[in-house]
């Protein structure tokens, strides 16, 4: 395919000038069968390049475990854009943001307390060099300079916006290049002195990423780089969303003006994000500007292809430009793919999470003097339960948890007490009688923030509980990470209209406390398979399971009213779909499988969160 080089401000591949046309599709937001799908879309809108990151926590959940296979098998991901004549653009950066888990960071680094993430720390290196010595032999192959289709490589990703130790932007480009990677190296940042001066290396390309004022923002970029061509490696055309906001979106028109005005000017771009796609299991991430954000399961991002692969008034806009600008689609549109209605599912067998068999099966008990976080038992993802007796009496006090993280809901002598939110940590009215009472703590790990200064992001209860001023202290902690296979052991009952009621009850006389958390089995069947989507109309918040499959959280308080199911996951014959219902559910303990998306209500883009020049809020 050529190697991409750059002279007297104009990239040239095999020696020709060449514009790099690019958009970006994440691998691990895609289930695989669709990944051909996406790229042809991509492919017949006019683009010849696609970009993706590379997520280190999907390829070593566990220290030393990885995974290449399945949705984390970057290596076919990257054959068929090949095999398809696009380029590919690869930003396995350890840190990618992203609106990712831990901005891809893997978990369990938090485990060894010292660590320093993103920075020349011995340890942290250590940690990257082992998970680079398995990713980087992998790519080498595929790289422009051994016949593949991958163009360039990213040493580190928006670095200028969190610290500036060049010393160990150096280690990873050495690394990358001491590995094989002998293809243009880049970084990229958004506009600013700041980040400019802290994000790059005089010897590396440097790009930049912003969603609006082109000339604004390419005049500080030639303060500094005169002589490379322009490249914007992230045109932020839409945004992500979060909970309890509405869902965003950008006009068409205007999307379409910018990269006109980015295209005038001389510039390739990188499309961020061509396809969102979907935050599966319990990879969505968080922000930390002014207050603790968690991002919705969908990563839709108002992109000219939608979470389930329709094309948009956006794409045709886009397509509009990239056509007047010579960019001819590369192939066909493909044919839509079906989606289906499958109807009301009744979930007709619950478990109890507080049940002794269940938690038996789902954990074992850990004695600890205090509160400590999932890290320190090796746990990434998921909930984690807090156990303790309470001596009595104790009449109108408060109990406080100290730096919740993330939502922890508490129950005396196995009732609901009241829920405790990082985003709005009051304390709870408690009064324990003389004999005493159980205090359990469930907490919810909702996303580790992706972007910024408060990345070191420990899940559980971080610092302590405490009655007034009294810590508690002799607790029995049990992990719940909630993988599939843990989820078969289970032990269902059937629903009773009687037990069922009863739930309701709880749920409505408690109110907001709402009611006991508990597992809800149903199955289904299908004999044509299409994409369809979860409703949960009703529910309040939990994880939902289709097939073993997790396929994220949903959550009453929206944007979002409906989870994308892609047909991939769905089987001929007998479906099975798991609710873990944290809360309390609808008055029929059933849920629904629509032929309709419900992204819930919009609100345009602010355009200042475009601009790392406003405030500094992430992509």
């Amino acid at each position: 395919m050529g190697v991409l080089t750059w002279k007297n401000g104009q990239y040239l591949l095999g020696g020709q000038p060449y514009r790099i046309i690019s958009g970006a599709i994440h691998y691990f937001r895609v289930v695989p069968e669709y990944w051909e799908d996406r790229l042809l879309k991509l492919q017949a809108c006019g683009f010849n390049t696609v970009e993706t990151y590379i997520a280190w926590n999907v390829h070593e959940p566990k220290e030393g475990e990885f995974h290449f296979s399945g949705m984390a098998d970057i290596v076919s991901f990257i054959e068929i854009a090949g095999k398809l004549g696009l380029h590919v653009i690869v930003r396995p950066s350890p840190f990618i943001c992203a609106e990712w888990e831990f901005g891809g960071l893997p978990g369990w680094l938090l485990g060894y307390g010292e660590i320093r993430l993103r920075c020349s720390d011995p340890l942290y290196l250590s940690k990257v060099d082992h998970y680079y010595d398995e990713l980087i032999p992998r790519l080498v192959p595929l790289l422009s300079t051994h016949g593949g289709p991958i163009l360039a490589v990213q040493v580190e990703n928006e670095y200028g916006s969190y610290g500036n130790d060049h010393a160990y932007l150096e280690y990873l480009r050495a690394g990358l290049v001491r590995r094989g990677v002998d293809v243009l190296l880049f970084t990229s940042d958004g506009p600013t002195d700041e980040m400019l001066l802290g994000g790059t290396l005089g010897d590396v390309h440097a790009t930049v990423n912003f969603g609006s004022r082109v000339e604004e923002s390419f005049r500080k970029y030639r303060e500094y780089r005169t002589e490379e061509p322009l490249m914007v490696m992230e045109f932020w055309n839409g945004w992500f969303d979060h909970w309890m906001e509405d869902h965003h979106v950008r006009d068409a028109a205007d999307v379409a003006g910018v990269l006109d005005e980015m295209l005038e000017k001389g510039s390739s771009i990188n499309m961020y994000m061509f396809h969102g796609g979907t935050n599966f299991g319990f990879y969505s991430g968080a922000n930390h500007i002014h207050a603790y954000e968690p991002t919705t399961t969908s990563y839709d991002y108002d992109a000219p292809l939608t979470e389930w692969g329709d094309q948009t008034e956006k794409y045709e806009a886009v397509r509009l430009v990239l056509d007047k600008h010579g960019f001819k689609p590369g192939c066909a549109f493909p044919d839509p793919i079906p989606k289906a209605a499958y109807g009301k599912v009744a979930l007709s067998e619950m478990a109890g999470l507080f049940a002794d068999a269940n938690l038996e099966h789902l954990s074992e008990p850990i004695k600890s003097v205090c509160t400590q976080p999932m890290e320190k038992f090796g746990q990434s993802y998921g909930f984690i339960l807090y156990s303790t007796f309470i001596q009595g009496p104790r009449q109108g006090q408060q109990l406080h948890i100290q730096e919740v993280r993330d939502r922890a809901q508490v129950f005396l002598d196995g009732r609901p007490l009241g829920i405790i939110e990082r985003w709005k940590s009051e304390p709870l009215d408690i009064t324990v009688p003389a004999g005493g009472a159980r205090l359990d703590i469930l907490v919810e790990n909702m996303g580790r923030i992706n972007y910024g200064p408060l990345i070191r992001d420990s899940k559980g209860i971080t610092e302590g509980v405490r009655i007034d001023n009294q810590f508690l202290y002799d607790w029995t902690i049990r992990t719940l990470p909630l993988e599939p296979e843990m989820l078969s052991s289970l032990s269902y009952t059937p629903v009773t209209d009687e037990g069922w009621a009863e739930q309701v009850e709880l749920s409505m006389l408690e109110s907001e406390h709402a009611g006991l958390p508990r597992f809800y089995r149903g199955s289904f069947q299908v004999e044509d398979i299409g994409d369809t989507f979860l409703r949960f109309d009703g529910w309040t918040k939990g994880v939902a399971w289709i097939n073993g499959f997790n396929l994220g959280r949903y959550w009453s308080a929206g944007p979002q009213k409906a989870l994308y199911i892609p047909g991939p996951l769905l089987r001929k014959g007998g479906n099975e779909l798991v609710l873990f219902e944290l809360q309390g559910g609808p008055e029929s303990c059933e849920v629904e499988l629509s032929d309709q998306p419900d992204l819930g209500q919009t609100s345009a883009v602010d355009e200042s969160v475009l601009n790392f020049v406003q405030d500094g809020e992430d992509k």
